[in-house]
């Protein structure tokens, strides 16, 4: 499962028009389903999403992670993120999960976050949709859960950027 998490000052998703999710301050959330993801792969990110210290705090260091800093999640579906861009000019859906799959995924996803207590909105499985932000930052992330299985006790060496545990 890929996830392109943004970090809002507010974010809305519209279908033919109509708001179908909005939030304030918080995460923006686009979700891809890869092929072979499992209910372990929306857990993961689920705990991304709520743990990440992505927001800054008094000291103006990304230390707080979206309930700490009363934020909000906007969890929007969009299969593009499978997408094999490697060869040709058209990419490939090849690798994203079959729509049943994807839709399983994604309503997994939302359970675990929803049993949070941070507000979660979202968009329209497989509906046409709209998506309006104000990026605050821009402070932008991409998870991948396929690479933490891949390398589960991988850590990187400190750069100095990180916020301090």
């Amino acid at each position: 499962m890929i996830a392109v998490l943004q970090r809002v000052r507010s974010a809305e998703v519209r279908v033919d028009g109509r708001p179908v999710g909005a939030i304030g301050r918080g995460i923006l959330a686009l979700i891809g389903v890869v092929a072979g993801d499992q209910p372990r792969d929306a857990d993961y990110i689920a705990d991304r999403l709520l743990r990440l210290r992505i927001f800054p705090d008094a000291g103006g260091r990304m230390n707080l992670s979206v309930a700490d800093a009363g934020g909000a999640l906007l969890v929007v579906s969009q299969f593009t993120l499978a997408a094999d861009t490697r060869r040709g000019r058209r990419p490939s859906f090849d690798p994203a999960a079959d729509p049943e799959a994807a839709a399983a995924r994604y309503r997994e996803l939302l359970a675990a976050l929803r049993a949070a207590p941070v507000p979660v909105s979202s968009g329209e499985f497989g509906a046409s949709m709209e998506v309006e932000l104000i990026n605050d930052g821009p402070v932008t992330f991409i998870v991948d859960s396929r690479r933490a299985r891949r390398d589960p006790d991988r850590r990187p060496a400190k750069s100095g950027h990180e916020a301090a545990p």
